[in-house]
């Protein structure tokens, strides 16, 4: 599967602990998104299209209205590394 370096970049944060939360519009549609760390620092790019993408291929998930998570099948997508933290 191709995964751009931003879509890894926020899989490994949400495979370490972290976060997706977002706030809906009227209609539906994602308006803010924040992906949080599990120290709680935000994780910067992360924009609404990004979220979309990553949900259109079911790398992350969201159960009764809460944040978004990763799904088994981003857990499976992401790749190891050694040292993923952003720079």
């Amino acid at each position: 599967m191709n995964i751009s370096k931003t879509e890894q970049r926020v899989l490994h944060v949400l495979a370490q602990g972290g976060l997706i939360r977002f706030t809906r519009g009227s209609n539906g549609k994602l308006l803010e998104t924040a992906c949080f760390t599990h120290d709680g620092a935000i994780l910067d790019g992360c924009t609404p299209d990004l979220v979309s993408r990553l949900r259109r291929k079911r790398l992350i998930e969201s159960r009764n209205s809460s944040p978004y998570r990763i799904s088994a099948i981003g857990r499976r997508a992401v790749r190891a590394q050694p040292d993923n933290r952003t720079s």
